[in-house]
């Protein structure tokens, strides 16, 4: 069985243990399938993240472990010799958005979202990419023509007929609106030469949605560190890199299984960071899907030691604030904000590598600064997930298990999402804007910066 990731990291995993139940085929990945031990922490009803599709269906087999025991069954040879592209592994494999849950609150850490995109990919490499999946995955593709994607993506939210023919031909689901595209995209200061270290360095990657859904994000962004006293050093392309192809993290090709397109992907952002990787300089991002994408998902591309220097010198922005606070060098002070509550939404990868921390952190350098945390799963956007026609209904009822219904009890607070997908689902579900740390910090600022 050839394998689309890299799942060296389990070679060991289960050796000597007669009740690890490898299944026979699959290699490392059969070892990272076999880490479940079926003590169905991800089929319970309570509060967590893990597991927003078993929560609520209901059902085992769209549990984490219910996964499991089919990809055994089919790695066994118990399904048939094509079981990848059959029925009962897509049954089982469809409802998993990628959140990181099981990763974080299963006791051995069962990566399924890893194991998910291992799926599609062989599934990819059988049937070959599905229309929608090719088009929702080259986003980042389609933003060299922004004006113009701008325009259809404005007439098909505006035009019903539009929005059902969008459903008959591509399955996505004509209810939902598509995020449309700023009138400008997000422009900051280049810096091409590698920088010297001054010990207040920092790399900001501005990644796809930022870059031309939301510029004010990565303008916020830019003003706090720049007022924090860093020289703040936009991500450009290497030399010899196509000048035309804007960085990205990938992350949109490798949820959709589109992996060697992810790893092309990969590789350019790692040769475009290698200065900033050679010198120890922090690289900060905005959004917790890529940045998480760098830090994790990158170690499974077999890209090697840049890759997993990568993973250590990476930070969302609210980690790296937090983290320099705490060493003395972040000492921005912050004016108190209008006063009223403010709801927190986090990112399921946020909540899987416990960057929800950092987040409260920074939230307290806040003068009297009142916010709650919402305790909740995967707001069920996920991704393309919630656009998708068979999972539009399923992506709101998850969004129901938790978010909207503590929306809902304070329709007068403010609310902070750090997720793009996250706000568009709270925009969607609650009829709310919420908002980015970055833009609170901005406000916040005590003095005046222009970018």
């Amino acid at each position: 069985m050839k394998h689309h990731l890299d799942w060296s990291a389990y070679q060991t995993a289960g050796q000597g243990d007669a009740y690890a139940g490898i299944p026979a085929a699959g290699g490392d990945l059969a070892r990272a399938v076999a880490v479940c031990i079926n003590d169905r922490l991800c089929q319970r009803a309570s509060k967590g993240v893990m597991c927003p599709s078993f929560r609520v269906t209901g059902d085992a087999a769209h549990s984490p472990g219910g996964r499991v025991k089919v990809m055994k069954a089919a790695l066994n040879g118990e399904l048939g010799a094509e079981a990848f592209a059959g029925d009962e592994l897509a049954q089982a494999m469809e409802l998993c958005v990628g959140c990181k849950g099981c990763k974080r609150e299963c006791a051995n850490q069962v990566d399924m979202a890893a194991i998910k995109i291992e799926y599609r990919a062989q599934v990819n490499a059988m049937r070959g990419v599905a229309h929608r999946d090719w088009l929702m995955a080259h986003l980042p593709d389609w933003l060299r023509h922004r004006r113009t994607l701008r325009r259809l993506i404005g007439w098909r939210n505006r035009a019903p007929w539009l929005a059902r023919l969008g459903e008959f031909v591509l399955g996505i689901a004509a209810r939902r609106r598509l995020p449309e595209p700023a009138a400008v995209p997000y422009r900051a200061p280049s810096v091409h030469a590698v920088p010297e270290t001054s010990g207040k360095d920092v790399v900001l990657f501005v990644d796809t949605f930022a870059m031309h859904f939301e510029p004010e994000i990565a303008e916020a962004a830019y003003r706090v560190l720049s007022a924090a006293g860093y020289r703040v050093l936009t991500l450009q392309a290497a030399p010899d890199d196509d000048p035309g192809r804007a960085l990205c993290c990938g992350r949109s090709w490798l949820s959709l299984g589109q992996v060697e397109r992810a790893r092309d992907e990969a590789r350019r952002m790692q040769d475009a960071l290698l200065p900033a990787l050679e010198s120890g300089i922090p690289i900060v991002g905005l959004e917790p899907s890529c940045i998480l994408s760098l830090r994790d998902d990158h170690l499974k591309l077999g890209l090697g030691e840049n890759a997993a220097a990568l993973s250590r010198q990476v930070y969302l922005l609210e980690e790296f604030i937090a983290r320099e606070h705490d060493r003395k060098r972040f000492t921005l002070e912050f004016k108190p904000l209008p006063p009223g509550r403010t709801l927190v939404h986090g990112h399921c990868h946020q909540k899987a590598v416990g960057a929800m921390k950092s987040l409260r952190k920074v939230l307290r350098l806040i003068p009297e600064f009142e916010f709650e945390f919402i305790e909740a799963s995967c707001c069920g956007m996920a991704g393309s997930f919630g656009l998708e026609a068979e999972h539009a209904d399923i992506s709101m009822r998850m969004a129901e298990i938790d978010l909207l219904p503590a929306l809902r009890g304070a329709p007068d607070a403010a609310v902070l999402a750090n997720g793009f997908s996250c706000r568009h689902q709270i925009r969607e579900g609650a009829h709310r804007s919420a908002r980015h740390v970055a833009l609170l910090l901005r406000d916040a600022l005590k003095v005046e910066t222009s970018c």
